[in-house]
């Protein structure tokens, strides 16, 4: 068994709920992503106009990518389409914004109020095909918390 097949997805799910509950800051939501074994950079994007506007991360450097205009790279993508995208080999991907030399996979999940995307959990891995289904349902839950918390914020 894989260190990713370990992840207690449910009960990491409820420690984000946790930290999100009165408003909590959204850096604690990435501090605990990144606890994920798999998950090499995590950050969280925000849009500003037709922009996604980078906010708190986590992982080994910091991305050039700070600002990425919506439909552009696999980021913009999903920030245009609303959908999640999940790439298990970025070098085969020509949409991929080359971060890390060392990145393979990447998963990328919009944080929705209905129909309008408010920003983007971004992961990126440095295992090839990564991200699993449960992955893609865990981060998706993790956004919709996102969505309620950012429409507090206001």
């Amino acid at each position: 068994m894989c260190e990713r097949d370990k992840v207690d997805y449910a009960g990491l799910l409820a420690e984000v709920e946790q930290a999100l509950t009165g408003g909590g800051p959204l850096e604690r939501v990435v501090e605990l992503l990144a606890r994920v074994p798999h998950y090499t950079w995590v950050g969280i994007y925000l849009v500003e106009g037709e922009e996604l506007v980078l906010g708190p991360w986590q992982g080994p450097a910091a991305t050039q990518h700070v600002r990425i205009p919506i439909g552009v790279g696999i980021c913009g993508a999903a920030a245009k389409t609303g959908r999640t995208e999940v790439v298990d080999d970025v070098a085969a991907d020509p949409r991929y914004l080359a971060c890390f030399p060392s990145t393979r996979a990447e998963i990328v999940v919009p944080i929705r109020d209905g129909d309008r995307v408010l920003g983007e959990i971004d992961v990126d891995s440095d295992l090839p095909a990564a991200f699993t289904e449960k992955d893609a349902v865990f981060l998706e839950e993790v956004a919709r918390l996102l969505a309620q918390r950012l429409k507090e914020a206001g």
